[in-house]
């Protein structure tokens, strides 16, 4: 088996330096570094990295992690092309003897599937919950009940038994880019993720045309990660509050994409529903603004806009309401 690795940075070359080191260390045979425009010396730092396997790539514009990954797989397919390729943010990485492990269970998959969800966990040992891969609770009516009934992701979400380190082989239908293995007959056949979503949805709408192509997705509890970022908290806070913007611009293809067209109407008042409920985490100030964002995002979304959107009049509005 051949391995790559993917890993995207903006603008965090001290997580990068900590990713990168863990990465050599393991059995990995290319490393594709995607730097977004960074402004903080990780250009320069890269080029003093002399290991043969890695290669920086360098973009001229900020195209988020979605125009990262996006042209981080397209040149691991164009220059190196290896059967499997792992994708990663700058402050993920795998746990020590992650990448060896993959290769040994790799050989003991289900016959089609394409794609691979590690464990990921904290630092601290705690499980990430960000990046808790799950199924698709449209597509089974079990998971659709329960999802109601619970009221949260709890419905639909893989639960905390599942990531045992001696658990089995667990199917699913969404997972995040951290840990993220992607088979090259499955890139091959679904493309690469799609780079004009900026930031947000762009790992669930790629693992939703995965499956809906018929490629079989895995999580391997034993195979481990650690993500060093800060904890989204109760209701998924999001911080600065542009970044709503992009969560509910892009849930709507996800929404879309994963309801199908009929259903689609009424999994979007769902999550219109979920948004507007969670404006209740922030504080009153920042509530009409968070509102804003969340309409915004929403009409963007029905009209299928891509790219990077900055909406001057509510970061001016942030601003002042600091």
């Amino acid at each position: 088996m051949t391995l790559g690795a993917v890993v995207v940075t903006y603008n965090r070359v001290a997580q990068l330096k900590v990713t990168l080191a863990r990465l050599l260390a393991e059995e990995v045979d290319h490393i594709v570094v995607v730097d977004n425009a960074s402004s903080d010396g990780t250009h320069a730092w890269l080029a003093t990295q002399t290991d043969p396997r890695l290669k920086a790539v360098r973009l001229k514009d900020n195209t988020g992690g979605a125009g990262g990954f996006e042209a981080g797989m397209r040149e691991m397919r164009d220059l190196f092309d290896p059967e499997w390729t792992v994708l990663m943010d700058d402050d993920a990485r795998p746990a020590s003897g992650a990448l060896a492990r993959f290769r040994t269970e790799a050989a003991d998959l289900p016959i089609g599937t394409g794609v691979v969800a590690a464990a990921v966990f904290y630092p601290d040992g705690t499980l990430c919950e960000m990046n808790r891969p799950s199924r698709n609770p449209f597509w089974a009516l079990g998971l659709f009940l329960q999802t109601l009934i619970k009221g949260n992701r709890a419905g639909f979400h893989l639960p905390d038994v599942a990531f045992a380190p001696d658990a089995a082989a667990h199917p699913i239908d969404i997972a995040s880019f951290v840990g993220y293995f992607v088979h090259r007959d499955a890139a091959a056949q679904v493309g690469l993720p799609e780079g004009g979503l900026f930031i947000y949805g762009d790992d669930v709408l790629y693992s939703l045309r995965m499956r809906r192509a018929g490629v079989g997705m895995m999580l391997l509890p034993g195979v481990r990660f650690e993500h060093d970022c800060g904890t989204m908290g109760e209701g998924f806070i999001y911080r600065p509050l542009w970044k709503i913007y992009y969560h509910c611009r892009n849930g709507v293809s996800i929404a879309r994409q994963a309801a199908g067209p009929i259903v689609f109407p009424a999994a979007m008042l769902w999550y219109i529903v979920l948004w507007a409920r969670r404006g209740r985490y922030y504080t009153p100030s920042e509530r009409r603004l968070y509102s804003k964002m969340m309409w915004m995002g929403l009409r963007h979304g029905l009209l299928r806009r891509r790219g990077q959107y900055e909406p001057a009049h509510l970061l001016a509005e942030q601003a002042k309401s600091g």
